[in-house]
């Protein structure tokens, strides 16, 4: 059986080492915080029907 020592990043698809790499999946911190960024501005979503609203200040009797 052959062992994988590299993949692609993820984001910009360059070939990368997994072994030694502080950053893998991705082949940068560049790589990585570009991913992180869309995370944080909500870029990634999973399909599907919005939430309905939920109002905290209204009584539950």
């Amino acid at each position: 059986m052959c062992a994988v020592t590299t993949i692609k990043c993820p984001h910009c698809r360059k070939e990368t080492e997994l072994t030694g790499n502080p950053y893998r999946p991705f082949c940068s911190e560049r790589c990585k915080m570009i991913d992180l960024g869309t995370w944080a501005s909500e870029g990634y979503r999973i399909p599907g029907e919005k939430a309905p609203e939920h109002d905290d200040d209204e009584d539950e009797n």
